[in-house]
């Protein structure tokens, strides 16, 4: 018997930003004594071992084989373990029983940005909307998600809590690392290849500032759809020798690599949350970030927030920390004190609150 479930299905070892948050947030909902529905134990917790292949790791396989499961596997464990409240760290939820689910929505930028052809796009005209619906409560990742939800599903804002993610304070870190000399000076880029992560962009906006010793890195998994159009711009601008794509960067490794950054610069169009720009500032690395979406949330007044459709204004933002090191320096203290009011424990404890009400 257990009132609450935590749906795991979604998590697994090589994380992006949803697998990341359901990860680092069951760690603090120990207090309502939950079961895990989980494909790998956990010591301190009560699990039900489900099936390992329904993560974003196996694709679109996984994704389907993970809606499936919950449609037709998931109510008869609800049932069985004689449970009250199911969580469920993304969108989705059995829709046509007497389940009571609380659900989380990270962003809907596939309704804001929609792709041709694309599975999401039916995912979330029709599947989402089904189980916001039917949903006790929906929290989200920030103010900016929330009036998107009541935008494109004309959900009341009553039914939504916006609560602000966190990063992992010991892993994001200033660190004392030897300075060196043979290494140019680069701005970061961290995340997908997505045309809204506006990478075309950055790219035409960091030709402009040419006369500056400096390199662009683009660290993230490449995309066959995106990259190769990506480079291909590169090499027309005579970049290639300047921009570096780094392809996905183990976890382990990118606290050096925002050290090491002049600055993390994320022109994104549209962000549910924007992860990377509060775990360059918990680095003490200065941000360049945009001025729409939840990023001022997350940004606070301790970024150069810029207009991403205005190349003249990113490259204006990217000059500027080049070539003064007081901005730097000014901004990397900034960064370091907005990071430090963020954790997961204040993520953990305002859901529980809100989980809590329904059990």
């Amino acid at each position: 018997m257990s009132d609450l479930l935590v749906n795991l299905a979604v998590v697994f070892s090589k994380p992006t930003g949803i697998s990341n948050y359901a990860r680092n947030l069951f760690l603090y909902l120990k207090t309502l004594n939950p079961t895990l529905l989980t494909a790998q134990k956990y010591s301190e917790f009560n699990c039900y071992l489900i099936p390992d292949n329904l993560s974003p790791a196996y694709g679109t396989k996984g994704h389907f084989r993970r809606l499936l499961w919950t449609q037709f596997h998931l109510p008869p464990i609800y049932k069985k373990l004689q449970s009250k409240l199911l969580f469920s760290p993304i969108p989705e939820a059995p829709i046509y029983t007497d389940c009571r689910f609380i659900v989380m929505v990270h962003d809907l930028i596939p309704l804001r940005f929609p792709k041709r052809f694309s599975p999401l796009t039916p995912y979330f005209r029709y599947y989402i909307p089904q189980v916001l619906d039917r949903t006790e409560h929906i929290i989200c990742n920030s103010v900016a998600t929330a009036k998107d939800i009541t935008e494109f599903y004309r959900i009341s804002s009553a039914k939504i809590t916006p609560i602000l993610l966190a990063y992992d304070a010991n892993h994001f870190r200033k660190l004392n690392l030897p300075s060196k000399d043979e290494q140019p000076p680069y701005f970061l880029y961290l995340g997908r290849h997505d045309p809204y992560k506006n990478l075309h962009r950055l790219i035409d906006a960091f030709a402009k500032i040419l006369d500056r010793d400096c390199q662009l890195w683009l660290a993230g998994s490449p995309d066959k759809r995106y990259t190769p159009k990506l480079q291909a711009k590169a090499e027309e601008l005579g970049l290639s020798d300047r921009i570096k794509f780094l392809d996905y960067v183990p976890y382990e490794q990118l606290p050096i690599l925002l050290n090491q950054a002049l600055a993390l610069v994320f022109p994104s169009l549209w962000e549910g949350f924007g992860l990377p720009v509060l775990e360059a500032m918990g680095c003490g690395t200065p941000v360049i970030t945009s001025n729409l979406s939840s990023l001022p949330e997350v940004a606070g007044d301790a970024a150069l927030l810029i207009d991403p459709y205005n190349v003249e204004e990113i490259a204006a933002a990217m000059a500027s920390v080049a070539e003064d090191s007081g901005l730097r320096s000014r901004l990397s203290t900034l960064s370091l004190e907005r990071a430090s009011q963020f954790s997961w424990a204040k993520t953990g404890r305002a859901t529980v609150e809100v989980l809590q009400r329904y059990l």
